[in-house]
């Protein structure tokens, strides 16, 4: 079985999950094993349908404030930085960028 980052759990869809499969947890209707087959089936479809639908490229260029690389993940907090899009330019205060891996283990 492929092993999947679980980035996307912190997203506004990934809590929403999070919280419902808790509720049905609390109520008995599900186990937690179930539970965290749901949460892997999550990590592994978000991964492969980002990968596979989004053709959208955008360029930023900003301060880097800090970097870390630990365990095979890059984080990178870059301040001030200005997005472009293929029609739009937004600029932000500060953007924290994480970068894993995307080779599975065993690929070259």
């Amino acid at each position: 079985m492929s092993q999947y980052y679980e980035l996307y759990r912190s997203s506004t869809l990934g809590m929403a999950l999070t919280d419902s499969l808790d509720e049905l947890i609390t109520s008995g209707q599900i186990n937690p094993q179930l539970a965290m087959k749901v949460l892997t089936q999550f990590d592994k479809s978000v991964t492969e349908a980002l990968g596979a639908q989004v053709k959208s490229r955008a360029s930023f260029k900003g301060h880097l404030h800090t970097y870390r690389f630990c365990d095979d993940v890059w984080t990178f907090i870059i301040e001030n930085p200005t997005f472009r899009f293929e029609n739009d330019v937004v600029t932000v205060g500060k953007v924290k960028v994480v970068a894993c891996n995307a080779k599975k283990p065993g690929e070259v």
